[in-house]
């Protein structure tokens, strides 16, 4: 698809590179991605550009990085952000390597894991220890689609969280996926 895209938060010159887009201004955008720091939270530029697209009911996600920099995980930051500027849900969770460092994600609809940890996208079915960990998460999730319905993205009153971690390309393609929804089906 092809829309006009916001991007608004740290980084945000090199996360529309990697994104492959050509962002536009959140005034004239379809969709909003806002960049949220597990390091340094949440900027001016964010919080008074969620005002905006919440009065205008822009579509919006929130992508969250500096995770391997933070002691803040991104369950805990989806919390915060949710707290801060409206709900969110969180479609995947984190998984980490024995460092400590977010390698893989959960997806919370399928069970099914994409593993990033060299770099590369690979799709692994989840062991049943994954699953019992996720559960509670995942009803949550489950439940907020459930409630808002099939399109609550596109309407712009469903925001999804997704963890990014641009150096092994983690959360590039989940992102990419809401960014080529449809807004005109909210």
């Amino acid at each position: 698809m092809n829309h006009n895209i916001s991007i608004i938060g740290p980084a945000s010159e090199e996360i529309a590179r990697i994104l492959e887009i050509e962002p536009t201004d959140l005034e004239s955008a379809d969709i909003a991605l806002f960049i949220v720091s597990a390091v340094s939270g949440f900027s001016d530029e964010v919080t008074k550009g969620w005002e905006f697209a919440r009065e205008h009911y822009i579509p919006s996600l929130i992508a969250i990085v500096d995770l391997d920099k933070s002691e803040i995980d991104f369950d805990d930051m989806a919390a915060i952000v949710g707290k801060t500027l409206d709900p969110v849900v969180t479609p995947y969770l984190v998984l980490h390597s024995d460092e400590g460092f977010p390698t893989a994600l959960i997806n919370l609809a399928t069970l099914g894991i994409t593993d990033y940890s060299l770099g590369l996208r690979k799709s692994l079915e989840s062991e049943p220890e994954h699953r019992e960990l996720v559960e509670p998460f995942r009803e949550e999730f489950l439940e907020a689609m459930e409630v808002g319905g099939e399109a609550a993205f596109e309407a712009g009153v469903l925001f999804p969280a997704i963890p990014l971690a641009t150096h092994i390309k983690l959360g590039v393609r989940e992102i990419r996926e809401y960014l080529d929804r449809n807004p005109s089906l909210g």
